[in-house]
């Protein structure tokens, strides 16, 4: 398993994801300064809402993932990436294929979620 190169492709991935966020908080209808005293019709109004609700949505998920990739950094950098943060056993490479950010092996990652 190459470090140097994850740890590069998770770079790569934060920065990918960070202009992802911006160009969604961008395309946020409420971002508009000119919202606030918009007098659009309803069905305007409605669409901007759930326009704003999906980005919302969006930007979760984004940020979830910009911090599971912060994590990973961080257990590369202490040395402890590739070991499960619970029970210290080795993630299984191919684990570590599938989801690099991977802090648990499978076992407690089922525990965890069930």
């Amino acid at each position: 398993m190459n470090i140097k190169k994850i740890e590069f492709q998770f770079k790569e991935e934060m920065a990918k994801i960070k202009g992802q966020m911006e160009k969604l908080k961008m395309g946020d209808p409420f971002q508009d300064p000119d919202h606030v005293i918009d007098n659009a019709s309803v069905d305007t109004d409605v669409r901007e809402q759930e326009a704003h609700q999906l980005i919302e949505v969006e930007l979760s998920t984004l940020s979830k993932r910009l911090n599971d990739i912060e994590r990973a950094i961080s257990r590369i950098n202490s040395k402890k990436y590739g070991i499960c943060a619970r029970c210290s056993r080795d993630i299984p490479e191919k684990r570590l294929e599938l989801l690099p950010e991977a802090a648990y092996c499978v076992d407690c990652e089922d525990k965890l979620t069930s």
